[in-house]
């Protein structure tokens, strides 16, 4: 579909931190557009070639979750996503956004602390389950990390802001460059409703891990996340520039859905508009006031 009406050039990824070497050269080489196919991981690892570059980003949805691509307004369906950016590409739909980063590294949506990488963790060691069994792996893992493996009795780290105020009783944060934090099925998980790729960063930082709150957190999201900023056991701030956090010992950590493993100290930064991402021109767009303007 995408050769119909382009120069077309395929490469497939081989290995991890393939993607980004090969979206830097297409970007070297005057490439006009990178389009990914692929999960979320793999998006993020061509995010981090093409910041700073004048080549655009188009992703396609080809993973089990595929957040970042939906959160624009894309199709979850990668045919009909693929029309969506053919109409964006015919319209030059294409415009600078803001992305996120930690410890040098870029981030699209959101980096998890704490318990949901320790989720994530787990549903990798079952890596061959995870396309097929989709979302019901992910309740599993989180209910078994939840009840069984994640430390749910004393704080993991400090938060600290650019005000100089800080969280000394973090037990599991998520800092969002857009909403939402993920998809159950077609439903979005609300963390930060007001954050787009045209405002600051979010940090959610969860203080008590107590069973009903946290039920009551998830509850909240799955609604329009509006609540959250007001619940008793969170804090909630939107549209930082910048933050960082320190572990007490260590602590784990996921970026875009990829476990990384564990980390002490953690920076954080936003970047206006600091890539170009190719938009849909019309649809549902939780990522509010990201949609292009052609």
């Amino acid at each position: 579909m995408l050769a119909d009406r382009h120069e077309v050039e395929m490469a497939e990824t081989n290995r991890r931190g393939h993607a980004t070497k090969l979206a830097l050269d297409a970007a070297r080489g005057g490439t006009e557009v990178v389009v990914v196919l692929g999960g979320d991981g793999t998006l993020n690892e061509v995010a981090n070639g093409l910041v700073g570059t004048q080549c655009a980003l188009a992703p396609l949805p080809g993973g089990s979750t595929n957040v970042f691509s939906r959160a624009i307004g894309l199709s979850d369906d990668p045919v009909a996503a693929t029309r969506m950016t053919l109409d964006s590409l015919d319209a030059a739909a294409i415009r600078p956004v803001g992305v996120g980063s930690l410890n040098g590294r870029y981030f699209l949506f959101h980096v998890g602390i704490g318990w949901d990488a320790a989720l994530v963790a787990e549903v990798e060691r079952h890596a061959e389950l995870k396309r097929y069994a989709g979302h019901a792996l992910f309740i599993y893992a989180g209910m078994r990390t939840f009840f069984s493996t994640y430390d749910r009795t004393h704080p993991h780290f400090r938060v600290t802001f650019e005000d100089g105020s800080t969280i000394e009783d973090g037990y599991f944060a998520v800092c969002l460059n857009v909403n939402p934090y993920t998809f159950l099925g077609t439903r979005p998980f609300n963390l930060a409703p007001d954050t787009t790729l045209d405002n600051g960063l979010a940090n959610v930082c969860v203080r008590s891990m107590r069973t009903g709150p946290f039920l009551g957190l998830i509850a909240a999201a799955l609604g329009s996340g509006k609540r959250l900023e007001r619940a008793a056991g969170i804090d909630h701030r939107s549209d930082l520039a910048a933050l960082s956090l320190e572990a007490h010992g260590e602590v784990p950590y996921q970026v875009d859905g990829d476990y990384l493993g564990t980390v002490t100290k953690m920076d954080f930064r936003h970047h206006p508009a600091a890539m170009r991402l190719v938009l849909p021109l019309s649809g549902p767009t939780p990522a509010g006031r990201a949609r292009a303007r052609s």
